[in-house]
């Protein structure tokens, strides 16, 4: 592992965030010790709307990478983001309509707001003060589209309307997310590194789910958690103990301060 490490990319869920969706004190201890040290802090997470999250005002990250890549914040000023134009939108929407049927559940990020169409009775909660739209007509370009379903082959159906799609699976719930081929979390880090001029070797990401495998990979140091996915262990250069026992802030402190 690369002593030198400048860059720390942390995944939120089941990563950073222990269970009941809080940051211990230890590890917001450990970040601001990072910070201490010229360690710059990046959240890479497939939540949108990170601007206005209480984790960033917890933490205060040097980068948000956001909506699973398609987004980048550096020092609160967008630098990157990677959309779906509104007529591959409007068409990813109908086509999962189509493939799903009228109850199918949806959710859409934007640059500004993230909608879903369902008032109540949501089946997650992981999109937070949500807007509602019923999505048949709607105008604007999407960051990412995360749509209820577990068949793999119907998913596929519904990303291969469009050209250059990417399609992850949720492992934790039965939905698949949808974004541009650009708007991955290791693309996003490519970015960053050119345009911080941070060699990827210098840098350390930290994730659990089938999202996080790309950054583990290209990143000079992987660490997936204890409770991560078999998947993402397997990918990783390290695993560390899990979310709920502060495996990121140990990991940290052990490794890279």
């Amino acid at each position: 592992m690369n002593e030198k490490t400048k860059i720390l990319f942390l995944d939120l869920d089941d990563t950073l965030l222990r269970s009941d969706k809080t940051i211990s004190d230890y590890t917001l201890e450990t970040l601001a010790e990072c910070k201490k040290r010229g360690i710059l802090i990046g959240f890479s997470t497939s939540r949108g709307q990170m601007k206005k999250s209480p984790y960033t005002a917890q933490v205060q990250p040097d980068i948000i990478i956001g909506n699973g890549g398609a987004s980048v914040i550096y020092e609160n000023k967008l630098i990157l983001s990677e959309s779906f134009t509104a007529e591959e939108t409007q068409r990813l929407l109908s086509k999962a309509y189509e493939v799903c049927g009228d109850s199918c559940e949806i959710t859409l990020d934007t640059e500004e707001a993230i909608y879903w169409n369902r008032e109540t009775d949501k089946s997650t909660n992981y999109a937070f003060d949500a807007l509602y739209s019923d999505f048949k007509a709607f105008p604007e370009p999407a960051l990412k589209i995360c749509v209820q379903t577990e068949d793999a082959v119907k998913a596929d159906r519904i990303a291969s309307c469009v050209q250059d799609a990417v399609l992850i699976k949720f492992s934790d719930i039965p939905w698949y997310k949808i974004s541009s081929a650009k708007g991955t979390k290791e693309n996003a880090i490519l970015f960053i590194s050119k345009f911080l001029k941070v060699p990827l070797a210098e840098m350390a990401a930290f994730g659990d789910d089938f999202s996080d495998i790309g950054m583990l990979k290209l990143c000079g140091t992987g660490v997936a958690m204890g409770n991560a996915i078999p998947d993402v262990k397997a990918a990783a250069d390290f695993v560390a103990e899990t979310n709920n026992d502060d495996g990121v802030a140990h990991f940290i402190r052990e490794h890279i301060l």
